[in-house]
């Protein structure tokens, strides 16, 4: 699956990568919402695939900090 390659691919990456990554994530978010808002996003599911990856991108974090 996609979304299984995404973990893998994040798991390779160092904690600075990680937290790039997230900070990247959490601005498409609020891009993608502010369309949404002002009624100019076509393509609505977006939105929710965002918020999956910004909470994968925090359980790959966390599970690098507890090992």
């Amino acid at each position: 699956m996609k979304s299984n390659k995404f973990v893998e691919e994040l798991k390779t990456k160092s904690d600075a990568e990680l937290a790039q990554e997230l900070v990247a994530a959490k601005k498409e978010l609020f891009n993608l919402r502010f369309q949404n808002a002002t009624n100019q996003l076509d393509n609505t599911a977006r939105i929710k695939e965002v918020r999956r990856n910004i909470a994968r991108i925090q359980t790959v974090i966390t599970e690098k900090a507890r090992a």
